[in-house]
């Protein structure tokens, strides 16, 4: 597979694609190219016919991302994570993909990068690999479709417990939390993954496709009102629209300490 990107690499071989994050200069910081790219590659895969497709940063790495780039986020009154945006455009990419999602993680994972190791269907980590969802640090109102993605994969405590604090959990939390399926030593971890990967590859691409759109289906099967979703949005808006969010992200680029006064 040629590959036509600047922020990524997009490989294919044996039935397996992956993509390895390449922003070294930002920490693979999820800016809107960098999201576009791995659409992009995942269509690729798509049409290809991949039967696994593997997400991972660089080997060694000590940040698998540092998250969604804080400075394409809006202070003019806009949803910073509405449906339109390439982080959700990206995310839905990864679960409509026909085959299974393996992300591959070294180092620490931060905000929407969370998001989408959370997202992929299993997630294979490193003993020195963290976890952090760190919208309350900055000030930023998650969406709900990002919440019910914690909430699938983590239960509903656990998911509370690291939005609230915003504070990363390790890898033994992480596995005991669902986020990780495996603790793999560094030295090993590529190996590993390839293995796991192989020994999907080698299944029925058909029944794995349709139980993978099952468990889709089945784990977004919560009922919800027109009257909530309007609720929920106007709870939002409240957020991305008040001082404590341009606080957060000025305080971020400034890098200090920010102050929230609640409103």
């Amino acid at each position: 597979m040629a590959n036509n990107y600047s922020l990524i690499i997009a490989e294919m071989k044996d039935n397996i694609g992956a993509i390895t994050f390449n922003n070294p200069l930002k920490s693979n910081a999820l800016c809107s190219d960098m999201l576009n790219e791995i659409t992009d590659a995942l269509s690729v895969f798509k049409s290809e016919k991949i039967r696994v497709a593997v997400i991972r940063a660089a080997k060694g790495v000590k940040v698998w991302s540092a998250g969604h780039d804080i400075d394409e986020l809006p202070l003019d009154g806009i949803d910073p994570l509405g449906r339109e945006k390439p982080l959700e455009k990206m995310l839905s990419a990864v679960q409509n993909f026909p085959a299974p999602v393996i992300a591959m993680v070294e180092g620490s994972v931060w905000g929407g990068a969370c998001d989408l190791a959370i997202t992929c269907d299993m997630a294979v980590g490193t003993p020195g690999c963290s976890f952090a969802i760190t919208p309350a640090k900055i000030g930023v109102p998650y969406n709900a479709s990002g919440i019910l993605h914690f909430i699938n994969r983590l239960g509903l405590s656990h998911a509370k417990e690291m939005f609230f604090t915003g504070a990363p959990v390790d890898a033994e939390t992480a596995l005991h939390f669902g986020i990780i399926n495996h603790i793999v030593d560094d030295i090993e971890i590529e190996l590993f993954t390839h293995s796991l990967a192989k020994k999907i590859a080698c299944n029925s691409p058909l029944s794995i496709e349709v139980i993978k759109e099952q468990f889709r289906i089945l784990t977004n099967a919560h009922p919800i009102t027109p009257n909530a979703f309007e609720h929920i949005e106007s709870l939002r808006r409240k957020v991305y629209c008040s001082e404590d969010y341009r606080e957060g992200i000025n305080s971020f680029k400034e890098k200090r300490k920010p102050v929230f006064k609640g409103k």
